[in-house]
C-alpha cells in the first residue's frame, strides 16, 4: 500500500530486538523520525545504540521487530536496487579491478558494455580514480578504496544512499580530503543520504539535519538543523557558527555516552 507523503523515508517507531543464547537486547525501541528528498541526515550516537541496525533496516538487510520503513510511501520488505550501502570496511570484490567493481551492479542489472562504460567513466573522474582503473583493490590505499565504493554505490543510480561510518578507518587528512569529495558529489547528484558516524565534526560538517540518539535501547533524543552555507570547505570547521553546533551536539553525546558506559544491559 502506498501512502501519499512529502517525506523520502520514514522511520517509524522502529524497535529491533536481538536474542541470543542467553539473552536478548533491545538494539532499538522506537525509533522514529523522517528524511526529506535530497535531504543529507547524519547519525550520532554512543557505541550500540543501534545506529547501523537502523542503516540496515532501510536497506532491507534486517526485519524491524516493530514498527516499520517507507521508503516514497511504501514499506520497506526486503533489499532493492533503490538504495545503496557503503560499510566502513572495504567490500569491494577484491578479483575485480576498479572499473569492474564499479560496473559490477550494472553488469548484473544487464546494461550493455557502452552503457557501463559511460556511468563508470563518470565516476571514475568524479571520484578521481582516473588512472586508477586497472588496479586491483591490494594495490589501493584506503581511502582510494572507498571512492571506489562510493562510485559503485552511485553507479547503480539509487535513490537513497546509507553510508556506515564509511570514513571511519581512515586518518584524518584523508577523512577530510573524503568528506569534501563527498559533498561534491552529493550536490551533484541530490541523492538523500543517510551517514551514521561517531564523529561530531564530521556530522556537524556534511549534514543538513542531525539526529543524535540516546544510549542503548535506541531512540532519537534530538533533532538539530545544521544552517550553514551549502557550499563546505574545510575552514567552514573554524567558524563560530560551526563551533556552536559542534558544541550543543557534543553535550548531547556526552550525557548518552555516560549513560552507555555505566550500564549492563
Amino acid at each position: 500500500m502506498t501512502e501519499m507523503t512529502q517525506d523520502k523515508v520514514i522511520i517509524d517507531g522502529v524497535s529491533k530486538t536481538f536474542t541470543g543464547k542467553e539473552r536478548q537486547v533491545i538494539a532499538l525501541a522506537e525509533a522514529s523520525f523522517t528524511v526529506k528528498p535530497s535531504e543529507f541526515v547524519t547519525i550520532l550516537g554512543p557505541s550500540g545504540c543501534g545506529k547501523s541496525t537502523i542503516l540496515k533496516i532501510v536497506a532491507g538487510l534486517e526485519e524491524p521487530t516493530s514498527g516499520r520503513v517507507l521508503l516514497d510511501g511504501r514499506e520497506i520488505t526486503g533489499p532493492g536496487s533503490d538504495r545503496g550501502m557503503v560499510f566502513q570496511t572495504y567490500t569491494l570484490f577484491p578479483w575485480l579491478t576498479v572499473r569492474e567493481n564499479i560496473e559490477f551492479g550494472l553488469d548484473v542489472a544487464g546494461k550493455s558494455k557502452q552503457e557501463r562504460t559511460e556511468v563508470s567513466d563518470h565516476y571514475i573522474e568524479k571520484i578521481g580514480l582516473r588512472g586508477f582503473e586497472t588496479f586491483f583493490p591490494r594495490d589501493l590505499s584506503g581511502g582510494m578504496k572507498q571512492r571506489v565504493a562510493i562510485a559503485r554505490a552511485l553507479a547503480n543510480d539509487p535513490e537513497v544512499l546509507l553510508m556506515d561510518e564509511p570514513f571511519g578507518a581512515l586518518d584524518a587528512q584523508t577523512r577530510t580530503v573524503m568528506q569534501e569529495l563527498l559533498l561534491s558529489v552529493w550536490d551533484e547528484s541530490h541523492k538523500t543520504i543517510l551517514f551514521v558516524t561517531h564523529d561530531v565534526d564530521e556530522a556537524v560538517f556534511l549534514g543538513d539535519t542531525i539526529y543524535v540518539m540516546t544510549a542503548r535501547p535506541g531512540k532519537i533524543k534530538a533533532k538539530i538543523n545544521v544552517e550553514l552555507p551549502n557550499e563546505r570547505t574545510f575552514d567552514l570547521k573554524l567558524t563560530d557558527d560551526f563551533i556552536r553546533i559542534k558544541k550543543e551536539v557534543m553535550g548531547l553525546i556526552r550525557e548518552e555516552a555516560w549513560k552507555a558506559a555505566n550500564t549492563n544491559t
